[in-house]
């Protein structure tokens, strides 16, 4: 039985850390995760399953395959959970963690940047968002900004997924339509289950890093201090806990959340554990009860959704598959389920459209967001070499 968790056989490399990304073509599937790379390729796609249904589709695919045991599916899933890409691999191969490239050997681009909305525009749609939560449509509410990226040369997605790796805890790189690929590094898990055992890590409240280390510290510490900041990512674990308390039968729940560090922001973080309670519950199950988490869209989800529509409809964003889930699962449930965040769609061979989003309270400074969405496309910026230095 092949475990993703384990390494696997795979071609005899000299370089283990660039081997998953000399190997990758267009049309694989890379995911790439602290604990091992995995790069998939060829088999069938299964496409077009809302996420209420997936889990039993997926269930019934695996369970045909020729080797139950080894099956896999692997890909990603729209934000509003209407379509999903997931490849059934003929071929899957494991590799090390992809670590953090801080030199660039690909020449730098002359880039074209179009950010929708403006800044100053994404500034007043937070207004917006702040003076719609205080009068009592919210409590908190997710808004997008998108960058489009156009290259003066044609993009080579190997040598991007190189830069993406170690920027997130999370790389991935996922065919999503003809021409158009799904990739990033995201800093968030949103579920891990392996046998009977659960994590899960939300993520609310963020502040950008500084040069100067003691700054850096300084700006932390302010995180961890911040009532409007606290407040939102309490909002987060609530509900993050109350959608896995019926699946559980133990949960375990820091009673403060610790800062993560990404390069770009600081984060508020409180890393869960748990254990199942019916071993038939799969990882996908999991996710579908999970998603969106107050993280991504807001809370309450109905009311938050209806204003993501609203206001970021105002500005023509359709978010598609950003905010949406990447991972696999296996054909015995084990998986892993993470945000498709600080990521991008490639547009053909030289564009890309890069996404970031900024959680709105009621508390909500419109600059601040502004800058706070600023550093999250600088997770792409940077891997793209597109940032002046």
């Amino acid at each position: 039985m092949l475990d993703p968790l384990l390494p696997a056989k795979a071609p005899l490399v000299r370089d283990h850390i660039t081997a998953p990304i000399s190997y990758y073509q267009r049309g694989d599937v890379l995911f790439s995760s602290p604990e091992h790379t995995l790069l998939a390729r060829g088999g069938p796609t299964l496409t077009g399953v809302a996420l209420p249904e997936l889990p039993a589709a997926v269930a019934a695919r695996l369970a045909r395959h020729d080797d139950p045991g080894t099956a896999m599916v692997i890909g990603a899933i729209s934000f509003d959970g209407q379509n999903c890409r997931l490849k059934l691999p003929a071929r899957l191969t494991t590799y090390p963690p992809l670590p953090l490239q801080r030199r660039f050997h690909c020449g730098t681009p002359a880039w074209t940047l179009t950010s929708t909305p403006s800044s100053d525009d994404y500034a007043k749609l937070v207004g917006l968002a702040r003076d719609r939560i205080a009068a009592g449509e919210a409590d908190k509410v997710v808004l997008a900004r998108a960058l489009t990226a156009t290259s003066s040369r044609p993009i080579r997605l190997t040598t991007l997924l190189l830069h993406l790796g170690g920027r997130g805890r999370h790389t991935f790189a996922v065919p999503v339509g003809p021409r158009q690929t799904l990739l990033g590094a995201s800093p968030e898990l949103l579920i891990s289950r392996r046998r009977r055992t659960l994590a899960t890590t939300p993520l609310a409240g963020s502040i950008p890093r500084r040069r100067d280390p003691d700054d850096d510290q300084d700006a932390a510490r302010a995180l961890l201090a911040s009532a409007k900041d606290r407040h939102e990512h309490q909002l987060v674990v609530r509900a993050v806990v109350a959608a896995l308390s019926p699946y559980c039968a133990e949960l375990n729940v820091p009673d403060v959340p610790e800062v993560q560090a990404t390069p770009t922001l600081w984060h508020l973080a409180s890393p869960i554990t748990a254990r199942l309670a019916d071993p038939d519950v799969t990882a996908l199950d999991l996710a579908a009860v999970l998603h969106p988490t107050p993280a991504v869209c807001g809370t309450p989800t109905t009311a938050a959704r209806a204003l993501i529509t609203d206001l970021e409809g105002s500005s023509g964003l359709e978010r598609g598959w950003y905010a949406g889930l990447v991972g696999w699962q296996r054909a015995d449930g084990d998986g892993q389920w993470a945000l498709a965040l600080r990521c991008a769609v490639t547009d053909g061979d030289r564009r890309l459209r890069l996404w970031a989003g900024a959680g709105i309270v009621a508390g909500s400074d419109p600059d601040l967001e502004v800058a706070e969405t600023d550093a999250k496309l600088a997770t792409m910026l940077h891997a793209l070499d597109a940032i002046p230095r």
